[in-house]
């Protein structure tokens, strides 16, 4: 058991915690929590971590699990500087990062019509993962996000994501423009959610691939970026509202796209 605040595989922990430069040298991130391991696959986790007080709890909920795995117990003290959270739950774990390009994620296309969403400069961690989750509960198969974007693999977002980022497929571009018009290229329909469009959301139909463009919380889209769209729309809002939080115009968008396709199945 591990008791000593400075041990090294402690301090390693704790820098991949903080630092992405440490996430993306090493190809792992953190993962915290009961839900958040068990959703994990197991091939992908390197090491995982139990706090002392809840070991055997956690080994006679995950003993299976755990058994295939490299696993050590810590003290209580130690898991608490390893945690990221203010009230840990007492198992954390390591994990190998999963990497995607568009040619991957593209070469679905042709199987059926395609839903995407793709960001430009989101920078909360809570909002990029909870659009990671909407998107997988509706049915998106892929984010598509600029260099610039939230690091993915913040734990913050990771927790945001409530288990979504083992499941949906993603990629970071440099050039958004280059990759939309990419889309446009294969088929794919683009929309930009913007406070000029002329035309509301549910005006259009999305039963074919189709993507969103959903821009930074403080200033949208850029203009060149939305210029790459087939069309710019809007969500219609009351009273003195601007625009919408990212996560929430994005789950409108998802939902909407998905509403449409459940009906044209019916």
């Amino acid at each position: 058991m591990i008791t000593s605040l400075h041990n090294k595989d402690i301090k390693a922990v704790e820098a991949l915690a903080a630092k992405k430069r440490e996430r993306d040298r090493q190809g792992l991130f953190v993962v915290e929590g009961p839900k958040m391991f068990g959703e994990a696959p197991a091939e992908r986790i390197s090491r995982v971590y139990l706090a002392q007080s809840v070991a055997e709890q956690m080994r006679g909920q995950y003993g299976e699990k755990l058994s295939g795995l490299s696993c050590e117990t810590v003290s209580d003290e130690v898991f608490a500087k390893m945690s990221d959270t203010k009230t840990p739950q007492g198992i954390l774990c390591l994990v190998r990062q999963q990497h995607y390009n568009i040619e991957e994620i593209l070469h679905e296309k042709d199987k059926k019509q395609m839903l995407f969403i793709v960001l430009e400069d989101i920078q909360d961690p809570g909002n990029l993962g909870t659009i990671f989750r909407t998107a997988e509960a509706a049915g998106a198969d892929a984010v598509i996000m600029s260099s610039r974007t939230a690091d993915l693999y913040n734990p913050k977002t990771i927790r945001s994501t409530m288990g979504s980022v083992y499941r949906v497929p993603f990629c970071y571009v440099e050039s958004l423009s280059s990759i939309i018009m990419k889309l446009r290229e294969e088929g794919v329909s683009v929309y930009a959610a913007h406070l000029g469009g002329k035309a509301a959301y549910d005006d259009y139909r999305y039963q074919k691939s189709t993507a969103f463009l959903i821009g930074n919380e403080a200033n949208g889209l850029r203009e060149e970026t939305a210029a790459c769209a087939d069309a710019m729309i809007h969500i219609p809002m009351k009273g003195r509202v601007e625009s919408l939080n990212a996560a929430v115009a994005s789950s409108i968008l998802l939902f909407e796209a998905s509403r449409q396709r459940r009906i044209g199945k019916s």
